[in-house]
């Protein structure tokens, strides 16, 4: 446990902490994971010679010090202020820099807005999972030009009410996972957490047939209908049945390495125990432009050091926010090494792949630092 850190009392898992003066690799979880959904990648790295750090996000398992009651004051949960429990643990943990900074899923834009902030703190950026479009914008040269597609999030009910309206209606899962009544959905689910949680994990990988993923043409009902009932819901439906047609047979359980039942028990117990409102609270804000306005202090700023994009070839993530991925490369980022799609894995690329993923770091890493004294 770190003390200390931005408010936080910060649980980690760590590797390769042993050896003095090795460079930090920091990894950010996002969402319903936790710094355990690293535990196949950590020692990948640690035997590279990093040391390599893996946090309990606020909100997440057994970092404390969050509020997470629904009611909650939810300016704790921004992007920036996770961003400076991120600067707050490289602090605490004696860094100046990270070496390497991975950010999955929700941890992918507060990995972005660490690269964005302060380069000299993180001089190289992964994302996974979720493409970086860039920063909200102001309009510039209004007189003459077209306003940035990327704003903060003001469509989101224009969008709720054509989902609604499709047959069958639909609704965004951000938007569900933004209600009062999610928590207790996930928390308390009729089937059980644990088979919840299961058939969530399963559905969102490689291993269900059912997830061929191909990028959208636009963000209009009509195309965002085509992504899979757990990323576009039927309206009316939960989460947990949403999911539970697709819970895997006991053969397919049995194998499944990359997720045990003793590994699942870690995530059963650990959300049995907190609850899923913390975790949720981050949606809450994303899903409020007042809430996201502050993002405009980086309006037209880029990521200016060392990026890669990895999603898996398996993964729907990739594709949610249609052009994500051409916007990331072409105008968020100024030095993206390019995007790797990893086989055979879904969502959870770091427990589906994690030899790939470690294979994909390490040569990123040695090109960035080639590129880094170069610079020097």
């Amino acid at each position: 446990m770190i003390h200390g850190v931005n408010g936080l009392d910060v649980h980690v898992l760590e590797a390769g902490h042993e050896s003095p003066d090795r460079p930090l690799a920091l990894l950010l979880h996002g969402f319903p994971d936790l710094a355990y959904g690293w535990r196949h990648l950590i020692p990948i790295l640690a035997d590279a010679g990093y040391h390599v750090v893996a946090p309990d996000q606020r909100g997440f398992g057994r970092t404390t010090g969050w509020d997470g009651s629904y009611d909650a004051q939810l300016g704790s949960f921004s992007l920036l202020n996770m961003t400076r429990d991120a600067l707050g643990l490289v602090s605490a943990l004696g860094y100046r820099r990270t070496a390497m900074l991975v950010g999955h899923d929700f941890g992918s834009p507060v990995a972005a807005y660490c690269a964005l902030a302060r380069p000299d703190m993180f001089p190289s950026v992964v994302l996974m999972s979720a493409p970086f479009p860039g920063t909200p914008a102001f309009p510039f040269n209004i007189a003459d030009s077209q306003a940035s597609p990327v704003q903060p999030n003001t469509g989101n009910q224009k969008l709720a009410a054509a989902l609604a309206a499709l047959d069958p209606p639909r609704m965004h899962y951000q938007q569900y996972l933004s209600t009062r009544e999610a928590n207790a959905d996930l928390w308390h689910p009729p089937q059980g957490l644990h088979a919840f949680l299961r058939a969530f994990f399963h559905v969102k990988s490689a291993d269900w047939p059912g997830n061929k993923p191909h990028p959208l043409k636009a963000p209009t009902p009509a195309e965002l209908a085509q992504l899979p009932t757990y990323y576009v819901m039927e309206l009316g439906k939960t989460m947990s049945q949403t999911v539970a047609p697709f819970h895997p047979s006991a053969a397919e359980i049995l194998a499944c390495k990359w997720l045990t039942e003793p590994e699942l028990d870690v995530y059963t117990t650990e959300y049995g125990r907190t609850g899923f409102q913390g975790a949720l609270q981050a949606y809450r804000v994303f899903t409020d432009p007042a809430l996201n306005a502050e993002l405009r202090l980086f309006s037209g700023k880029t990521i200016d050091v060392p990026s890669l994009f990895i999603g898996g070839k398996s993964d729907w993530a990739n594709y949610v926010s249609p052009g994500a991925i051409d916007l990331m490369k072409t105008k968020a980022t100024t030095q993206m090494s390019g995007v790797e799609l990893i086989d055979e894995a879904g969502h959870w690329i770091q427990q589906e792949q994690p030899a790939r993923l470690g294979n994909l770091l390490l040569a990123f890493m040695k090109d960035a630092s080639r590129a880094d004294r170069n610079k020097g």
